[in-house]
């Protein structure tokens, strides 16, 4: 076999993902707040985008929209008004957007400005300086409070924190007692028998049943074996029963409803559907995006009658292509949004009338179909979306559901059979409660052919408890 070179010219297609592309990708995929924020960014980085005022235009200005920003990119030549050296030699302008020194007083309303809940460690700090601590054992106080969870829990022994500070673990015990008195109730427990006891304290139950049960067995009653139970206390079951209903009204997290870094304060749906007259119409909400435009004074360094140094003139190219394909992208994502949601209106439209049960199922493959793009394209356009409807606030993820086939030759959605299962359940008797088999063969007479294994996993996603802990005595 002879080795030798040689040229060959062969026509192939290949995806090049440019810069224009994957910023257009990641606009698709933002949601209306985080939209906002990434334009505020982009207009800190690029000097010919500017917000646009909601103010009618005067005559012979430009808005500065998309076909504009092409148009101009395209006939760097073109003439302007204004003369690029003779702007910037005017000292008492330096070619950025005039803001009024005195803003309307409408935009400082209190609906802008977003109160901060307390964090547990902040509301206990404060009922820690309010106490008659000496400063010793405020020391104490404030690192013990510094080493819990965000549940309320200690997590550092008593012993560690005495030989942390110094100090004899007495006074760290003392001072610990001291935030066991705190609001939440149950806060700085280091077990969940001492957090249910401390607030049995502060509740003034006298119940030695309820005690001696929380002390020695919390196990098997969340395992539900209540006959256990009675036959080792020496009570009827009914007993053990009044003692698991009073434990369910305690906390087991107390710290828990309190405000973290991490907390989700708000939903703002990206699409809103209102029902007017028996039809759908479709808003996409952004109003909280900014409107941007092209700044027409720095785009006049492209005039030909500018002296401006072809690394300037460069430089001003490749920021107005760059907003030019910024405003394209946020109109393509507005449209994109506008054309899936149409599409979730049509094919759920029985869910959007009646409620869940009504869900059918889902998936991307026949939005991409009817919308005319990838299914990609449509995973991102719902990822991190949510849709207002006349049945509540949903993640538009929400809409895509799997199906099981039933009897009348159709599917019925997973979210649809999750509802008819917590229904089933709220409506069983309590002392003889259905299993997962019995729950099966009434979806059975339903029509739905359903398995026991996947009833299990639908009433564990859905929290629902096994028959032996949903059974009263």
């Amino acid at each position: 076999m002879r080795l030798g070179y040689g040229l060959n010219v062969e026509q192939t297609q290949k995806l090049v993902m440019t810069p224009e592309l994957r910023q257009a990708i990641t606009v698709l995929q933002l949601s209306s707040l985080e939209l906002s924020m990434y334009i505020q960014k982009q207009l800190e980085e690029n000097p010919l985008l500017e917000l646009k005022d909601d103010e009618p235009e005067r005559d012979g200005e430009q808005a500065g929209d998309t076909a504009q920003a092409e148009e101009a990119a395209e006939e760097p030549k073109r003439e302007y008004d204004v003369d690029w050296e003779e702007y910037f030699q005017d000292s008492s302008d330096l070619g950025m957007p005039r803001r009024e020194k005195n803003p309307e007083p409408a935009a400082y309303t209190y609906e802008n400005f977003l109160s901060q809940a307390p964090t547990l460690t902040e509301h206990l700090l404060f009922q820690l300086h309010l106490s008659n601590c000496d400063p010793r054992a405020m020391a104490i106080g404030e690192y013990l409070i510094g080493n819990m969870d965000e549940h309320g829990y200690l997590r550092t022994s008593v012993e560690d924190a005495a030989a942390y500070l110094g100090e004899h673990p007495g006074a760290v015990e003392d001072v610990l007692k001291i935030i066991q008195t705190f609001d939440p109730p149950g806060v700085g427990a280091r077990t969940l028998q001492e957090c249910l006891l401390i607030q049995v304290d502060q509740l003034g139950i006298e119940d030695r049943l309820l005690r001696q049960v929380i002390r020695d067995h919390l196990l098997d009653l969340a395992k539900g074996k209540f006959g256990r139970m009675a036959q080792q206390l020496g009570v009827n079951v009914q007993e053990i029963q009044r003692v698991a209903d009073l434990i369910k009204t305690l906390d087991p997290k107390p710290g828990r409803n309190f405000s973290s870094a991490n907390d989700v304060r708000y939903v703002v749906p990206d699409i809103v559907l209102e029902k007017v007259e028996g039809e759908y119409i479709i808003l996409v909400n952004d109003v909280s995006v900014p409107r941007i435009s092209i700044n027409t004074t720095y785009r006049s360094v492209l005039n030909k009658d500018s002296h401006c140094d072809n690394e300037t003139r460069r430089f001003v190219e490749s920021k107005l292509n760059a907003a030019a394909w910024l405003i394209r992208s946020i109109e393509q994502r507005r449209l994109t949004l506008y054309k899936v949601a149409n599409c979730l209106v049509q094919l759920q439209r029985d869910f959007l009338d009646h409620g869940v049960k009504y869900l059918k199922p889902l998936n991307l493959k026949q939005v991409a179909e009817m919308v005319g793009v990838h299914e990609s394209t449509v995973s991102r356009a719902t990822s991190n979306k949510y849709i207002q409807t006349p049945q509540g606030v949903f993640e538009m993820k929400y809409f895509f559901s799997s199906g099981v086939n039933n009897d009348a030759g159709t599917m019925t959605s997973a979210e649809s059979i999750k509802k008819m299962l917590q229904e089933m359940v709220a409506a069983e008797n309590p002392k003889t409660p259905l299993n997962d088999q019995k729950l099966a063969e009434t979806f059975h007479q339903r029509g739905i052919r359903i398995s026991r294994r996947t009833v299990a996993k639908y009433r564990d996603e859905l929290g629902i408890p096994p028959i032996r802990q949903r059974k009263r005595y």
